[in-house]
């Protein structure tokens, strides 16, 4: 059942990382990185909740837990395309509209790296203000993490 009136929206983010392409896009497709920044601050993604299929049609499993309650909150997706080190997308078929993530990665020429997040499909709860902020907070999450490598 698809519900049309459902409201979804666009998002573009773009941060620039001090590390190399290579080491960003490896960070973003292997579980012993991901389980040290997926989430925003207050969650925290097990290295058993990670579970990677890493080619298109392939599935793209999370479970965050609350570092305060215990709560757990699953995200499933499928990965639509896969183009090492350049461009990574997945589509999120449990989100109501079937949100689409696509990641290019730039090698800015000077050891870093350009990362435009492109979203399609957002559901309105997701483009919140306290959404965005712990997206933002997992990105800094991410800066902080791929720095010390």
């Amino acid at each position: 059942m698809n519900d049309t009136s459902a409201k979804t929206g666009e998002l573009t983010i773009v941060r620039t990382y001090n590390a190399p392409r290579e080491l960003v896009f490896e960070c973003m497709i292997t579980p012993e990185h991901l389980t040290h920044f997926w989430g925003p601050v207050g969650v925290n993604t097990p290295l058993e909740n990670i579970k990677i299929d890493l080619r298109p049609g392939g599935v793209f499993d999370t479970v965050m837990v609350n570092d305060s309650d215990g709560a757990e909150y699953p995200s499933r997706g499928i990965y639509v395309e896969f183009d090492k080190p350049s461009k990574l997308s997945w589509k999120e078929p449990d989100v109501e509209g079937g949100m689409l993530s696509s990641l290019t990665f730039v090698d800015l020429g000077d050891g870093r790296t350009e990362v435009t997040i492109h979203q399609t499909n957002v559901p309105e709860m997701y483009m919140s203000a306290e959404a965005q902020a712990g997206m933002q907070s997992s990105l800094d999450r991410f800066a902080a993490y791929v720095s010390s490598l």
